[in-house]
């Protein structure tokens, strides 16, 4: 009986945790990792398996250790009260204690820069300065004084750390010297994607942010303009990766280009409620089928 007993607390411990990571967020810190180092590889560069594999390990580490923070955060502050419409983070629901969520970001984070000192190793000085950078971002995300999250700023931290350094990293580390714009623009497409789920994200919490005084960008465009930008988010990716690269050699990512329009035009007609939940999960699986 006590085993069975232990066996049910491990599950539900395991079940909470696995709600406070956010799994359906870990594609938007993987997919510019899988992309950047295709790049590379497509123009020649050797495969460096454990150097991929460890860019993977650390953009998921750091994506978990923002996400739980976030959860704290936003609980400490308020933001996530009962009236919440998005997914339950596991502070608010009373699941895990502050603290506890706290100590496993710090770790997440501790576990991060453990492995990204084997990346310094192979890709030097300039894979420390994104990896500093990027461990620092997802801090200032949520935590301290002024939270990135609860800025105008969220959008264009995420265009940039899950889109452009995620994507020009990956492709430098993989044993190119020299990052194209190309790169660049391939960087900036799927940003755009990961902005957009922040977005929505922000869009169907405006009620809630205000209240807590939050100014975030969806609550300083208004909802119009903010779900006008939405589209243009989802849209732009298409004409900067045929600049970059060319209308055929983007093959399999023009599929993305319908389900884009379709969720321009769902979005338009969407209330601000549990509805933009799927339309949220829809859109980080969206920038998958970009980056393939």
């Amino acid at each position: 009986m006590n085993n069975s007993n232990n066996m049910a607390t491990v599950r539900r411990s395991a079940a909470v945790w696995w709600l406070g990571i956010r799994p359906q967020t870990l594609t938007l810190a993987l997919t510019p990792v899988v992309v950047g180092s295709a790049l590379a590889w497509s123009e020649g560069a050797a495969i460096h398996a454990l150097a991929f594999l460890g860019a993977l390990l650390c953009a998921a580490l750091i994506q978990v250790g923002t996400n739980l923070l976030n959860d704290a955060g936003d609980a400490a502050r308020g933001g996530d009260g009962p009236e919440r419409i998005g997914p339950t983070r596991i502070t608010a629901a009373g699941l895990a204690s502050a603290a506890q969520v706290r100590r496993a970001a710090v770790a997440s984070f501790a576990t991060a820069l453990l492995v990204g000192g084997y990346l310094v190793y192979i890709g030097g000085s300039v894979i420390l300065l994104i990896g500093l950078a990027s461990l620092a971002a997802g801090y200032a995300y949520s935590a301290g004084r002024r939270p990135i999250s609860h800025s105008p700023w969220g959008e264009a931290f995420v265009l940039a750390f899950f889109g452009v350094v995620a994507v020009a990293g990956s492709y430098y580390l993989q044993g190119r010297s020299a990052v194209e714009p190309a790169i660049v623009m391939a960087g900036l497409a799927l940003g755009c994607h990961a902005a957009a789920v922040l977005l929505v994200n922000n869009i169907r919490d405006s009620v809630a942010d205000a209240r807590a005084g939050r100014t975030t960008l969806a609550l300083r465009l208004g909802p119009q303009l903010a779900r006008q930008l939405y589209r243009l988010l989802l849209l732009a990716p298409f004409p900067l990766l045929a600049a970059a690269f060319g209308v055929r050699a983007l093959g399999v990512a023009w599929l993305a280009l319908p389900v884009c329009l379709w969720l321009a035009w769902r979005f338009g007609k969407m209330p601000a409620d549990a509805a933009m939940n799927t339309q949220l999960a829809r859109t980080a699986l969206v920038q998958v089928l970009l980056g393939g």
